[in-house]
């Protein structure tokens, strides 16, 4: 037998064992024999409720949702404020942002929210799968909203 026959016989064998090993590994979404994806690749529904915001805009979640930074506001596809969202998200670091506002808040292995206690006056849902943003400016930090919050919604 050739030294090229030899190699032919030799590379078709490897490629078969190769192709044939990428058949029982499983996929990223999912572990061995079907078992449930790990923590930190499982998507959570996680509700962005920004309803209260007045008066009407948009927001997006970068990475997430599309861009709010549009020059065209007659063809903006992101979320806007008088409804609300759910998004599918996985463990991990996000960032709210509006035209007035933004901060981080993290979505955890469980599937609840985390932000700072600074935001609490402006953002709810701190351990449940709801972020409820309740201010278009994080100022004053007096300690209660003021009358500019108390605004009613429109439905523009």
């Amino acid at each position: 037998m050739s030294y090229a026959a030899l190699i032919r016989r030799w590379s078709l064998a490897i490629f078969a064992w190769a192709l044939a090993s990428l058949l029982v590994i499983p996929g990223s979404e999912e572990g061995f024999a079907g078992d449930p994806p790990a923590a930190h690749l499982r998507e959570h529904g996680i509700t962005i409720d920004a309803t209260k915001l007045v008066p009407t805009s948009w927001w997006q979640v970068p990475g997430i949702t599309p861009s709010i930074w549009n020059s065209d506001l007659d063809s903006l596809d992101a979320p806007k404020t008088s409804e609300l969202r759910k998004l599918q998200l996985r463990p991990g670091k996000y960032k709210f942002v509006s035209f007035t506002f933004d901060f981080p808040f993290t979505v955890t292995l469980n599937g609840t929210l985390e932000f700072s206690k600074s935001l609490d006056q402006c953002v709810e849902g701190r351990g449940t799968q709801t972020l409820v943003v309740l201010c278009k400016r994080t100022y004053p930090y007096g300690g209660q909203r003021d009358a500019y919050y108390e605004q009613k919604p429109n439905d523009g």
